[in-house]
């Protein structure tokens, strides 16, 4: 199963944005943000629906729970 790191590089990478630019977006430096993508720490509660939020993606997506990216509306 794809970790969280995993999808959170991928998706960096699809936007094309370096690990610098991506956390001067979303207000971590450079280095957390590759903790979180080769998992040596994971991210806060607030920092994942951050995350998420700017991928616009579901938390389960960006877990590695499903290959769906978005969450079904009713």
């Amino acid at each position: 199963m794809i970790t969280c790191g995993e999808r959170l590089r991928e998706l960096r990478k699809e936007r094309g944005l370096s690990a610098k630019e991506l956390g001067e977006i979303i207000g971590v430096n450079e280095r957390v943000l590759t903790y979180y993508e080769t998992n040596e720490r994971q991210p806060r509660f607030d920092m994942l629906i951050k995350l998420a939020d700017f991928f616009d993606v579901s938390m389960d997506y960006l877990f590695g729970r499903t290959d769906c990216r978005t969450v079904k509306r009713n």
